[in-house]
């Protein structure tokens, strides 16, 4: 999938950048409160996982437990190594909304294992990005409100504010380990509410200042899967 940036330039992002742990309140309601990160825990996914608002999340055969988690996502316009903390939004395009698709049961087994979580955030459509909102027009990243619906009723409901690392911090710490590219996406954590999708459902997330991002749910087929 490509996006299309505010100054009109279309790319394909290179990197999907994600960060676990980055709400308290999420932490405590996965039982980890005692582990509190002291630095941004960061996985990836691919990119074949994005989907655009409007689209399809398809849960997997593989799994019987999918979860939700919406975030706030920063879009890299300039890109670059060890950017400062002071000059980080600088290198913002935008931002939008985004959804961190999550088969927990797959990410049980692999921490139970100690291995990486690549299968269970993974899969194609497992990372919907909404429309990109110009960074102009976002007064300030550390006091946005996001909320996801699921069949019109709220599952999440948030507020940047109460990140752990803010999106500056992450921006500097993520250009400390990756150069960072135009176009590269950073998915900045989950507040609570996580739970299931099931078969059926619709999707609606908004935030301050942040245009929709909607999507449909449905099962894998194995008709499909056997014409594949």
């Amino acid at each position: 999938m490509t996006i299309t940036l505010p100054s009109g330039k279309t790319v394909r992002p290179g990197k999907l950048l994600c960060i676990g742990r980055n709400y308290v309140a999420h932490v405590r309601e996965m039982g980890d409160v005692s582990d509190l990160p002291t630095e941004p825990l960061t996985f990836l996914k691919p990119s074949t996982a994005l989907i655009p608002s409007g689209g399809t999340v398809i849960l997997p055969r593989q799994s019987n437990d999918v979860h939700h988690e919406l975030e706030l996502v920063v879009v890299i316009g300039e890109g670059g190594k060890h950017i400062s903390e002071e000059d980080a939004l600088n290198h913002v395009a935008g931002y939008a909304l985004g959804i961190d698709v999550t088969a927990r049961d797959l990410q049980a087994q692999s921490k139970a294992a100690k291995g990486p979580w690549s299968i269970a955030k993974g899969f194609d459509t497992f990372a919907p990005l909404g429309p990109i909102t110009p960074r102009e027009k976002v007064d300030d990243t550390q006091a946005l409100t996001i909320e996801l619906k699921v069949n019109a009723e709220t599952r999440q409901f948030g507020s940047t504010a109460n990140m752990i690392f803010p999106v500056a911090k992450l921006v500097s710490f993520l250009s400390s380990v990756f150069t960072l590219e135009e176009g590269d996406l950073i998915y900045t954590g989950t507040p609570e509410g996580v739970g299931p999708v099931r078969d059926g459902d619709v999707l609606e997330a908004t935030g301050t200042g942040l245009q929709p991002l909607l999507l449909n749910v449905a099962a894998e087929s194995q008709l499909a899967i056997s014409q594949a």
